[in-house]
C-alpha cells in the first residue's frame, strides 16, 4: 500500500485513519486505538501526517517525525471546508488528508515539550487571574449594594479593606458580612501568592532562554510576553515574512479597498486571544515611557499619539511590538532603540 498523505482524526481512546496515495485517491479507511496508532505509523514509509491542531496532536506529531514522517498541523477552521457531506470521525480524516495536500494551506509548527509546558503554565496563571477579578468584583458588588463605592485599582480597593476591617462597626456591615470579606480577602492573597510563583517560573524561564534574553530587551516585552512568545511560536524561521507573525495574532487591521484606495479598520478578534491581549497591555504599559525617548521608536509613538486616540495607538505599538519581535527572534538579535543592530 503506497500512501502519501495519512488524516488523523484523533479520538480519546479511538482515532480515525485515512490514506491517500499520490493521486489523492482514498486507499486506506480505518479505526484503530492509540496504541495501534503507534505502531502503524512506525511501520509506513515516509508520508505527511496530518492532523488537527488539537490536545494530543503535538504528542502524536512528535512521535511521528521520530520515524521520519512530514508532520503537518492544522487549524480546524482550515479543514472544515474540505470535509463533505455530513459531519463524521471518517470524513473529519479525508478532509485533514486533503486539506494538507493543499499547497496554500497554513500550518501550524510542532511544538516541544519544553514549549507545551510554558503554554501550560500560562494558561493555569490566566486561570487564577480569571478567578481573582471574578473574586474583586464580588467585592465591590458587596460593599456596592451598602453604599459603598470604592475608586477603581486593585490596590485601593485593597487599602479599603484593610482599613475597613480594622474597625468594628464602620459601614454598617454585619457580622457575617464581615466574615465573608475578611474570607474573601485571604483568598485573594492565596491567589496573589499562586500567581507570584508562575510569574517568578517566567522569570527564571527567561534568565535561561537565548530567544527570551532577546525579548526582553523591548520596550514593553517583559518576561511574561516573552515566555509566552516562545511557548507559543518558538522560532522565527518559521514565518515566511514579518507580517505573518501579527497577523496571526490578530493583530493587523482589517482592511477595505474604496475607490481605489485601502482603508483600515479594526483589527480583527482571529489569532492567538491570550498573546494579543499580554501585547495590548504591554504596549499601554509602555507607551507613554517610549514617547518621551528621543529614539526612532519614541518619535513615532509621540507622533502617533498626537493624531489619534490613545487607545488606537496601543494597538498600533502592540502591531509594532509584534513586528519588531520577529525581528529579534530571526535575526538573533537584540533589539537597539536606535535602530542599530546589537551582538547577540
Amino acid at each position: 500500500m503506497d500512501i502519501a498523505a495519512l488524516g488523523i482524526d484523533l479520538g480519546k481512546n479511538v482515532c480515525s485513519v485515512v490514506g491517500l496515495d499520490g493521486a489523492g485517491t482514498v486507499v486506506l479507511r480505518r479505526r484503530m486505538k492509540r496504541e495501534t496508532l503507534f505502531g502503524f505509523v512506525a511501520k509506513l514509509k515516509s508520508c505527511i501526517v496530518a492532523m488537527e491542531a488539537c490536545c494530543g496532536a503535538h504528542h502524536l506529531g512528535r512521535l511521528c517525525s521520530a520515524h521520519g514522517h512530514d508532520v503537518r498541523l492544522m487549524s480546524p477552521e482550515y479543514v472544515r471546508p474540505y470535509i463533505k457531506a455530513q459531519k463524521n470521525d471518517e470524513r473529519d480524516a479525508e478532509g485533514i488528508a486533503e486539506a494538507a495536500t493543499r499547497p496554500t494551506m497554513r500550518f501550524v509548527g510542532l511544538k516541544a515539550q519544553e514549549q507545551l509546558d510554558i503554554q501550560t503554565l500560562h494558561r493555569s496563571r490566566d486561570r487564577l487571574v480569571g478567578e481573582r477579578t471574578a473574586l474583586i468584583n464580588q467585592l465591590r458588588a458587596i460593599l456596592l449594594e451598602r453604599g459603598i463605592v470604592v475608586p477603581q485599582g486593585k490596590q485601593r480597593l485593597e487599602q479599603y479593606l484593610i482599613g475597613l476591617m480594622a474597625e468594628p462597626d464602620a459601614a454598617g456591615l454585619g457580622a457575617r458580612m464581615r466574615i465573608l470579606i475578611a474570607d474573601g480577602q485571604a483568598q485573594w492573597r492565596e491567589l496573589d501568592r499562586r500567581i507570584a510563583v508562575f510569574d517568578a517560573e517566567f522569570v527564571a524561564f527567561a534568565k535561561e532562554n537565548e530567544d527570551a534574553r532577546r525579548l526582553v530587551t523591548i520596550p514593553g516585552v517583559g518576561v511574561t510576553i516573552a515566555s509566552a512568545l516562545i511557548a507559543a511560536v518558538g522560532k522565527a524561521e518559521t514565518f515566511e515574512h514579518g507580517r505573518d507573525l501579527p497577523a496571526w495574532l490578530g493583530l493587523v487591521p482589517r482592511q477595505w479597498t474604496t475607490g481605489g484606495k485601502p482603508k483600515l479598520m479594526g483589527i480583527s478578534k482571529r489569532g492567538n486571544k491570550y498573546l494579543r491581549t499580554l501585547l495590548i497591555h504591554g504596549a499601554r504599559s509602555a507607551l507613554p515611557h517610549i514617547a518621551e525617548r528621543d529614539t526612532a521608536l519614541g518619535r513615532w509613538a509621540k507622533s502617533l499619539l498626537a493624531r489619534v486616540h490613545p487607545n488606537v495607538a496601543v494597538v498600533a505599538l502592540a502591531n509594532k511590538l509584534a513586528r519588531i519581535s520577529w525581528a529579534v527572534l530571526r535575526r538573533g538579535e537584540s533589539f537597539s532603540p536606535r535602530g542599530l543592530p546589537q551582538a547577540a
